[in-house]
């Protein structure tokens, strides 16, 4: 029970960070798979991010579907959280944002790749989903059911992100703090990327053992405890921190 509760309260640290970094607006979201259960995920009801309280974090079926009886309006693309749990094991959070910062490089096929070592796990390149590809041009961009969550699933693949064509991104983690991480640094990277590309034709990327040599994501380490609390405290949640590591 201690695990659930401290996982609703990381679950609205997460949204509140996301919020206060500009990764969501009033859109957006992300969830935790569930410590007790791993075929139920929690999220939020829907509410925009930097609002969201632990009274309106729900449970879901990896299909998708509330468990119990809450009559709340869930999020319609909580098929892309429930998609990436199914597929993979290792996936214990996922962050579905429209930062403006990537929208570019799902538009225009240049390559958007890490450049900076807090971005190295983005890995080598982002993949792009183009929902048309197997869905057509009558939909409205949005991942609203099964099928369309596991087809963003399998463009992810054994990777960490994808730029979703003309919506944003999603984006997979072994923690709530990793995959808020990442989310946050992803941004970043393609704002560089960006800026790099106006100076020049092309751009130095990280080495395969630049992304390599970061290792895997520990959130116990100082350095990773440092950012979230960090990040907690400017967002004004810090007082739902549990223990240092």
């Amino acid at each position: 029970m201690a695990d659930v509760k401290q996982a609703f309260r990381d679950l609205v640290i997460a949204n509140r960070i996301l919020a206060h970094q500009g990764v969501v607006d009033a859109y957006g979201h992300v969830s935790m798979r569930h410590p007790d259960n791993p075929q139920r995920f929690l999220l939020s009801r829907s509410r925009s991010p930097e609002l969201v309280a632990e009274s309106d974090i729900m449970e879901f079926t990896l299909e998708g579907k509330v468990v119990g009886d809450d009559k709340r309006p869930p999020y319609l693309e909580r098929f892309i959280h429930g998609s990436l749990y199914e597929a993979r094991s290792d996936v214990n959070a996922v962050v579905h944002s429209h930062a403006e910062e990537t929208l570019a490089f799902g538009i225009t096929g240049v390559p958007l790749k890490p450049v900076i070592h807090v971005a190295s796990s983005i890995g080598p390149e982002v993949p792009v989903w183009d929902i048309a590809d197997k869905f057509g041009d009558h939909t409205n961009l949005l991942v609203t059911n099964v099928d369309q969550g596991r087809d963003l699933a399998k463009r992810i693949g054994q990777g960490r992100v994808a730029l979703m064509r003309g919506h944003g991104f999603a984006a997979a983690g072994a923690t709530v703090q990793d995959v808020v991480r990442l989310s946050v640094y992803l941004p970043v990277n393609a704002r560089i990327v960006t800026t790099a590309l106006r100076l020049a034709p092309q751009y130095k990327a990280l080495a395969a053992g630049e992304i390599e040599g970061r290792g895997t994501f520990n959130p116990r380490a100082p350095e990773s405890w440092r950012a979230w609390e960090y990040w907690a405290r400017r967002a004004g949640c810090s007082d739902l921190l549990g223990d240092m590591p």
